[in-house]
């Protein structure tokens, strides 16, 4: 395949609030806010993305069409960040799946472990389970 000459230069979110939605992710990922230009508000850019947040007239409806998988060593310990800064685990995501999350204006991600994880069938991964003792040791057995 032939090099393309085109390349993703920005994430864009649209936001009722982009001040609000761009101090939560540039908390989230502690990439500080850089600028405003006209509806847009801007965190750091990074390995050559940058992430904006744009104003716009109505709220999110529905799901959305594409998300963020941010990475962490702890997901679990990032949920309960996540929480603190306004987001939320949304209630139409099992527990026993992968860790979806919303920020303010319900636009949803994943919180992902590092390194490599396993999936089921489904495509389905359970990274936040306690580990399963191995057959016929003592945890296994006990009531």
């Amino acid at each position: 395949m032939a090099d393309s000459p085109l390349r993703i230069n920005a994430l864009i979110v649209d936001a009722t609030d982009p001040e609000r939605l761009a101090a939560f992710w540039s908390e989230l990922l502690g990439r500080p806010v850089v600028g405003r230009t006209g509806p847009y508000v801007w965190i750091r850019r990074e390995n050559g993305l940058g992430l904006g947040f744009q104003q716009t007239g109505e709220p999110k409806s529905g799901k959305n069409r594409m998300h963020f998988d941010i990475t962490s060593p702890d997901p679990a310990a990032e949920q309960r960040r996540v929480e603190a800064l306004g987001g939320r685990r949304p209630a139409e995501y099992a527990d026993g799946g992968f860790l979806v999350m919303a920020d303010p204006e319900g636009n949803e991600f994943c919180i992902i472990p590092e390194g490599p994880f396993e999936l089921d069938d489904e495509g389905r991964a359970n990274y936040l389970a306690p580990p399963t003792p191995p057959p016929g040791s003592e945890a296994a057995s006990a009531p």
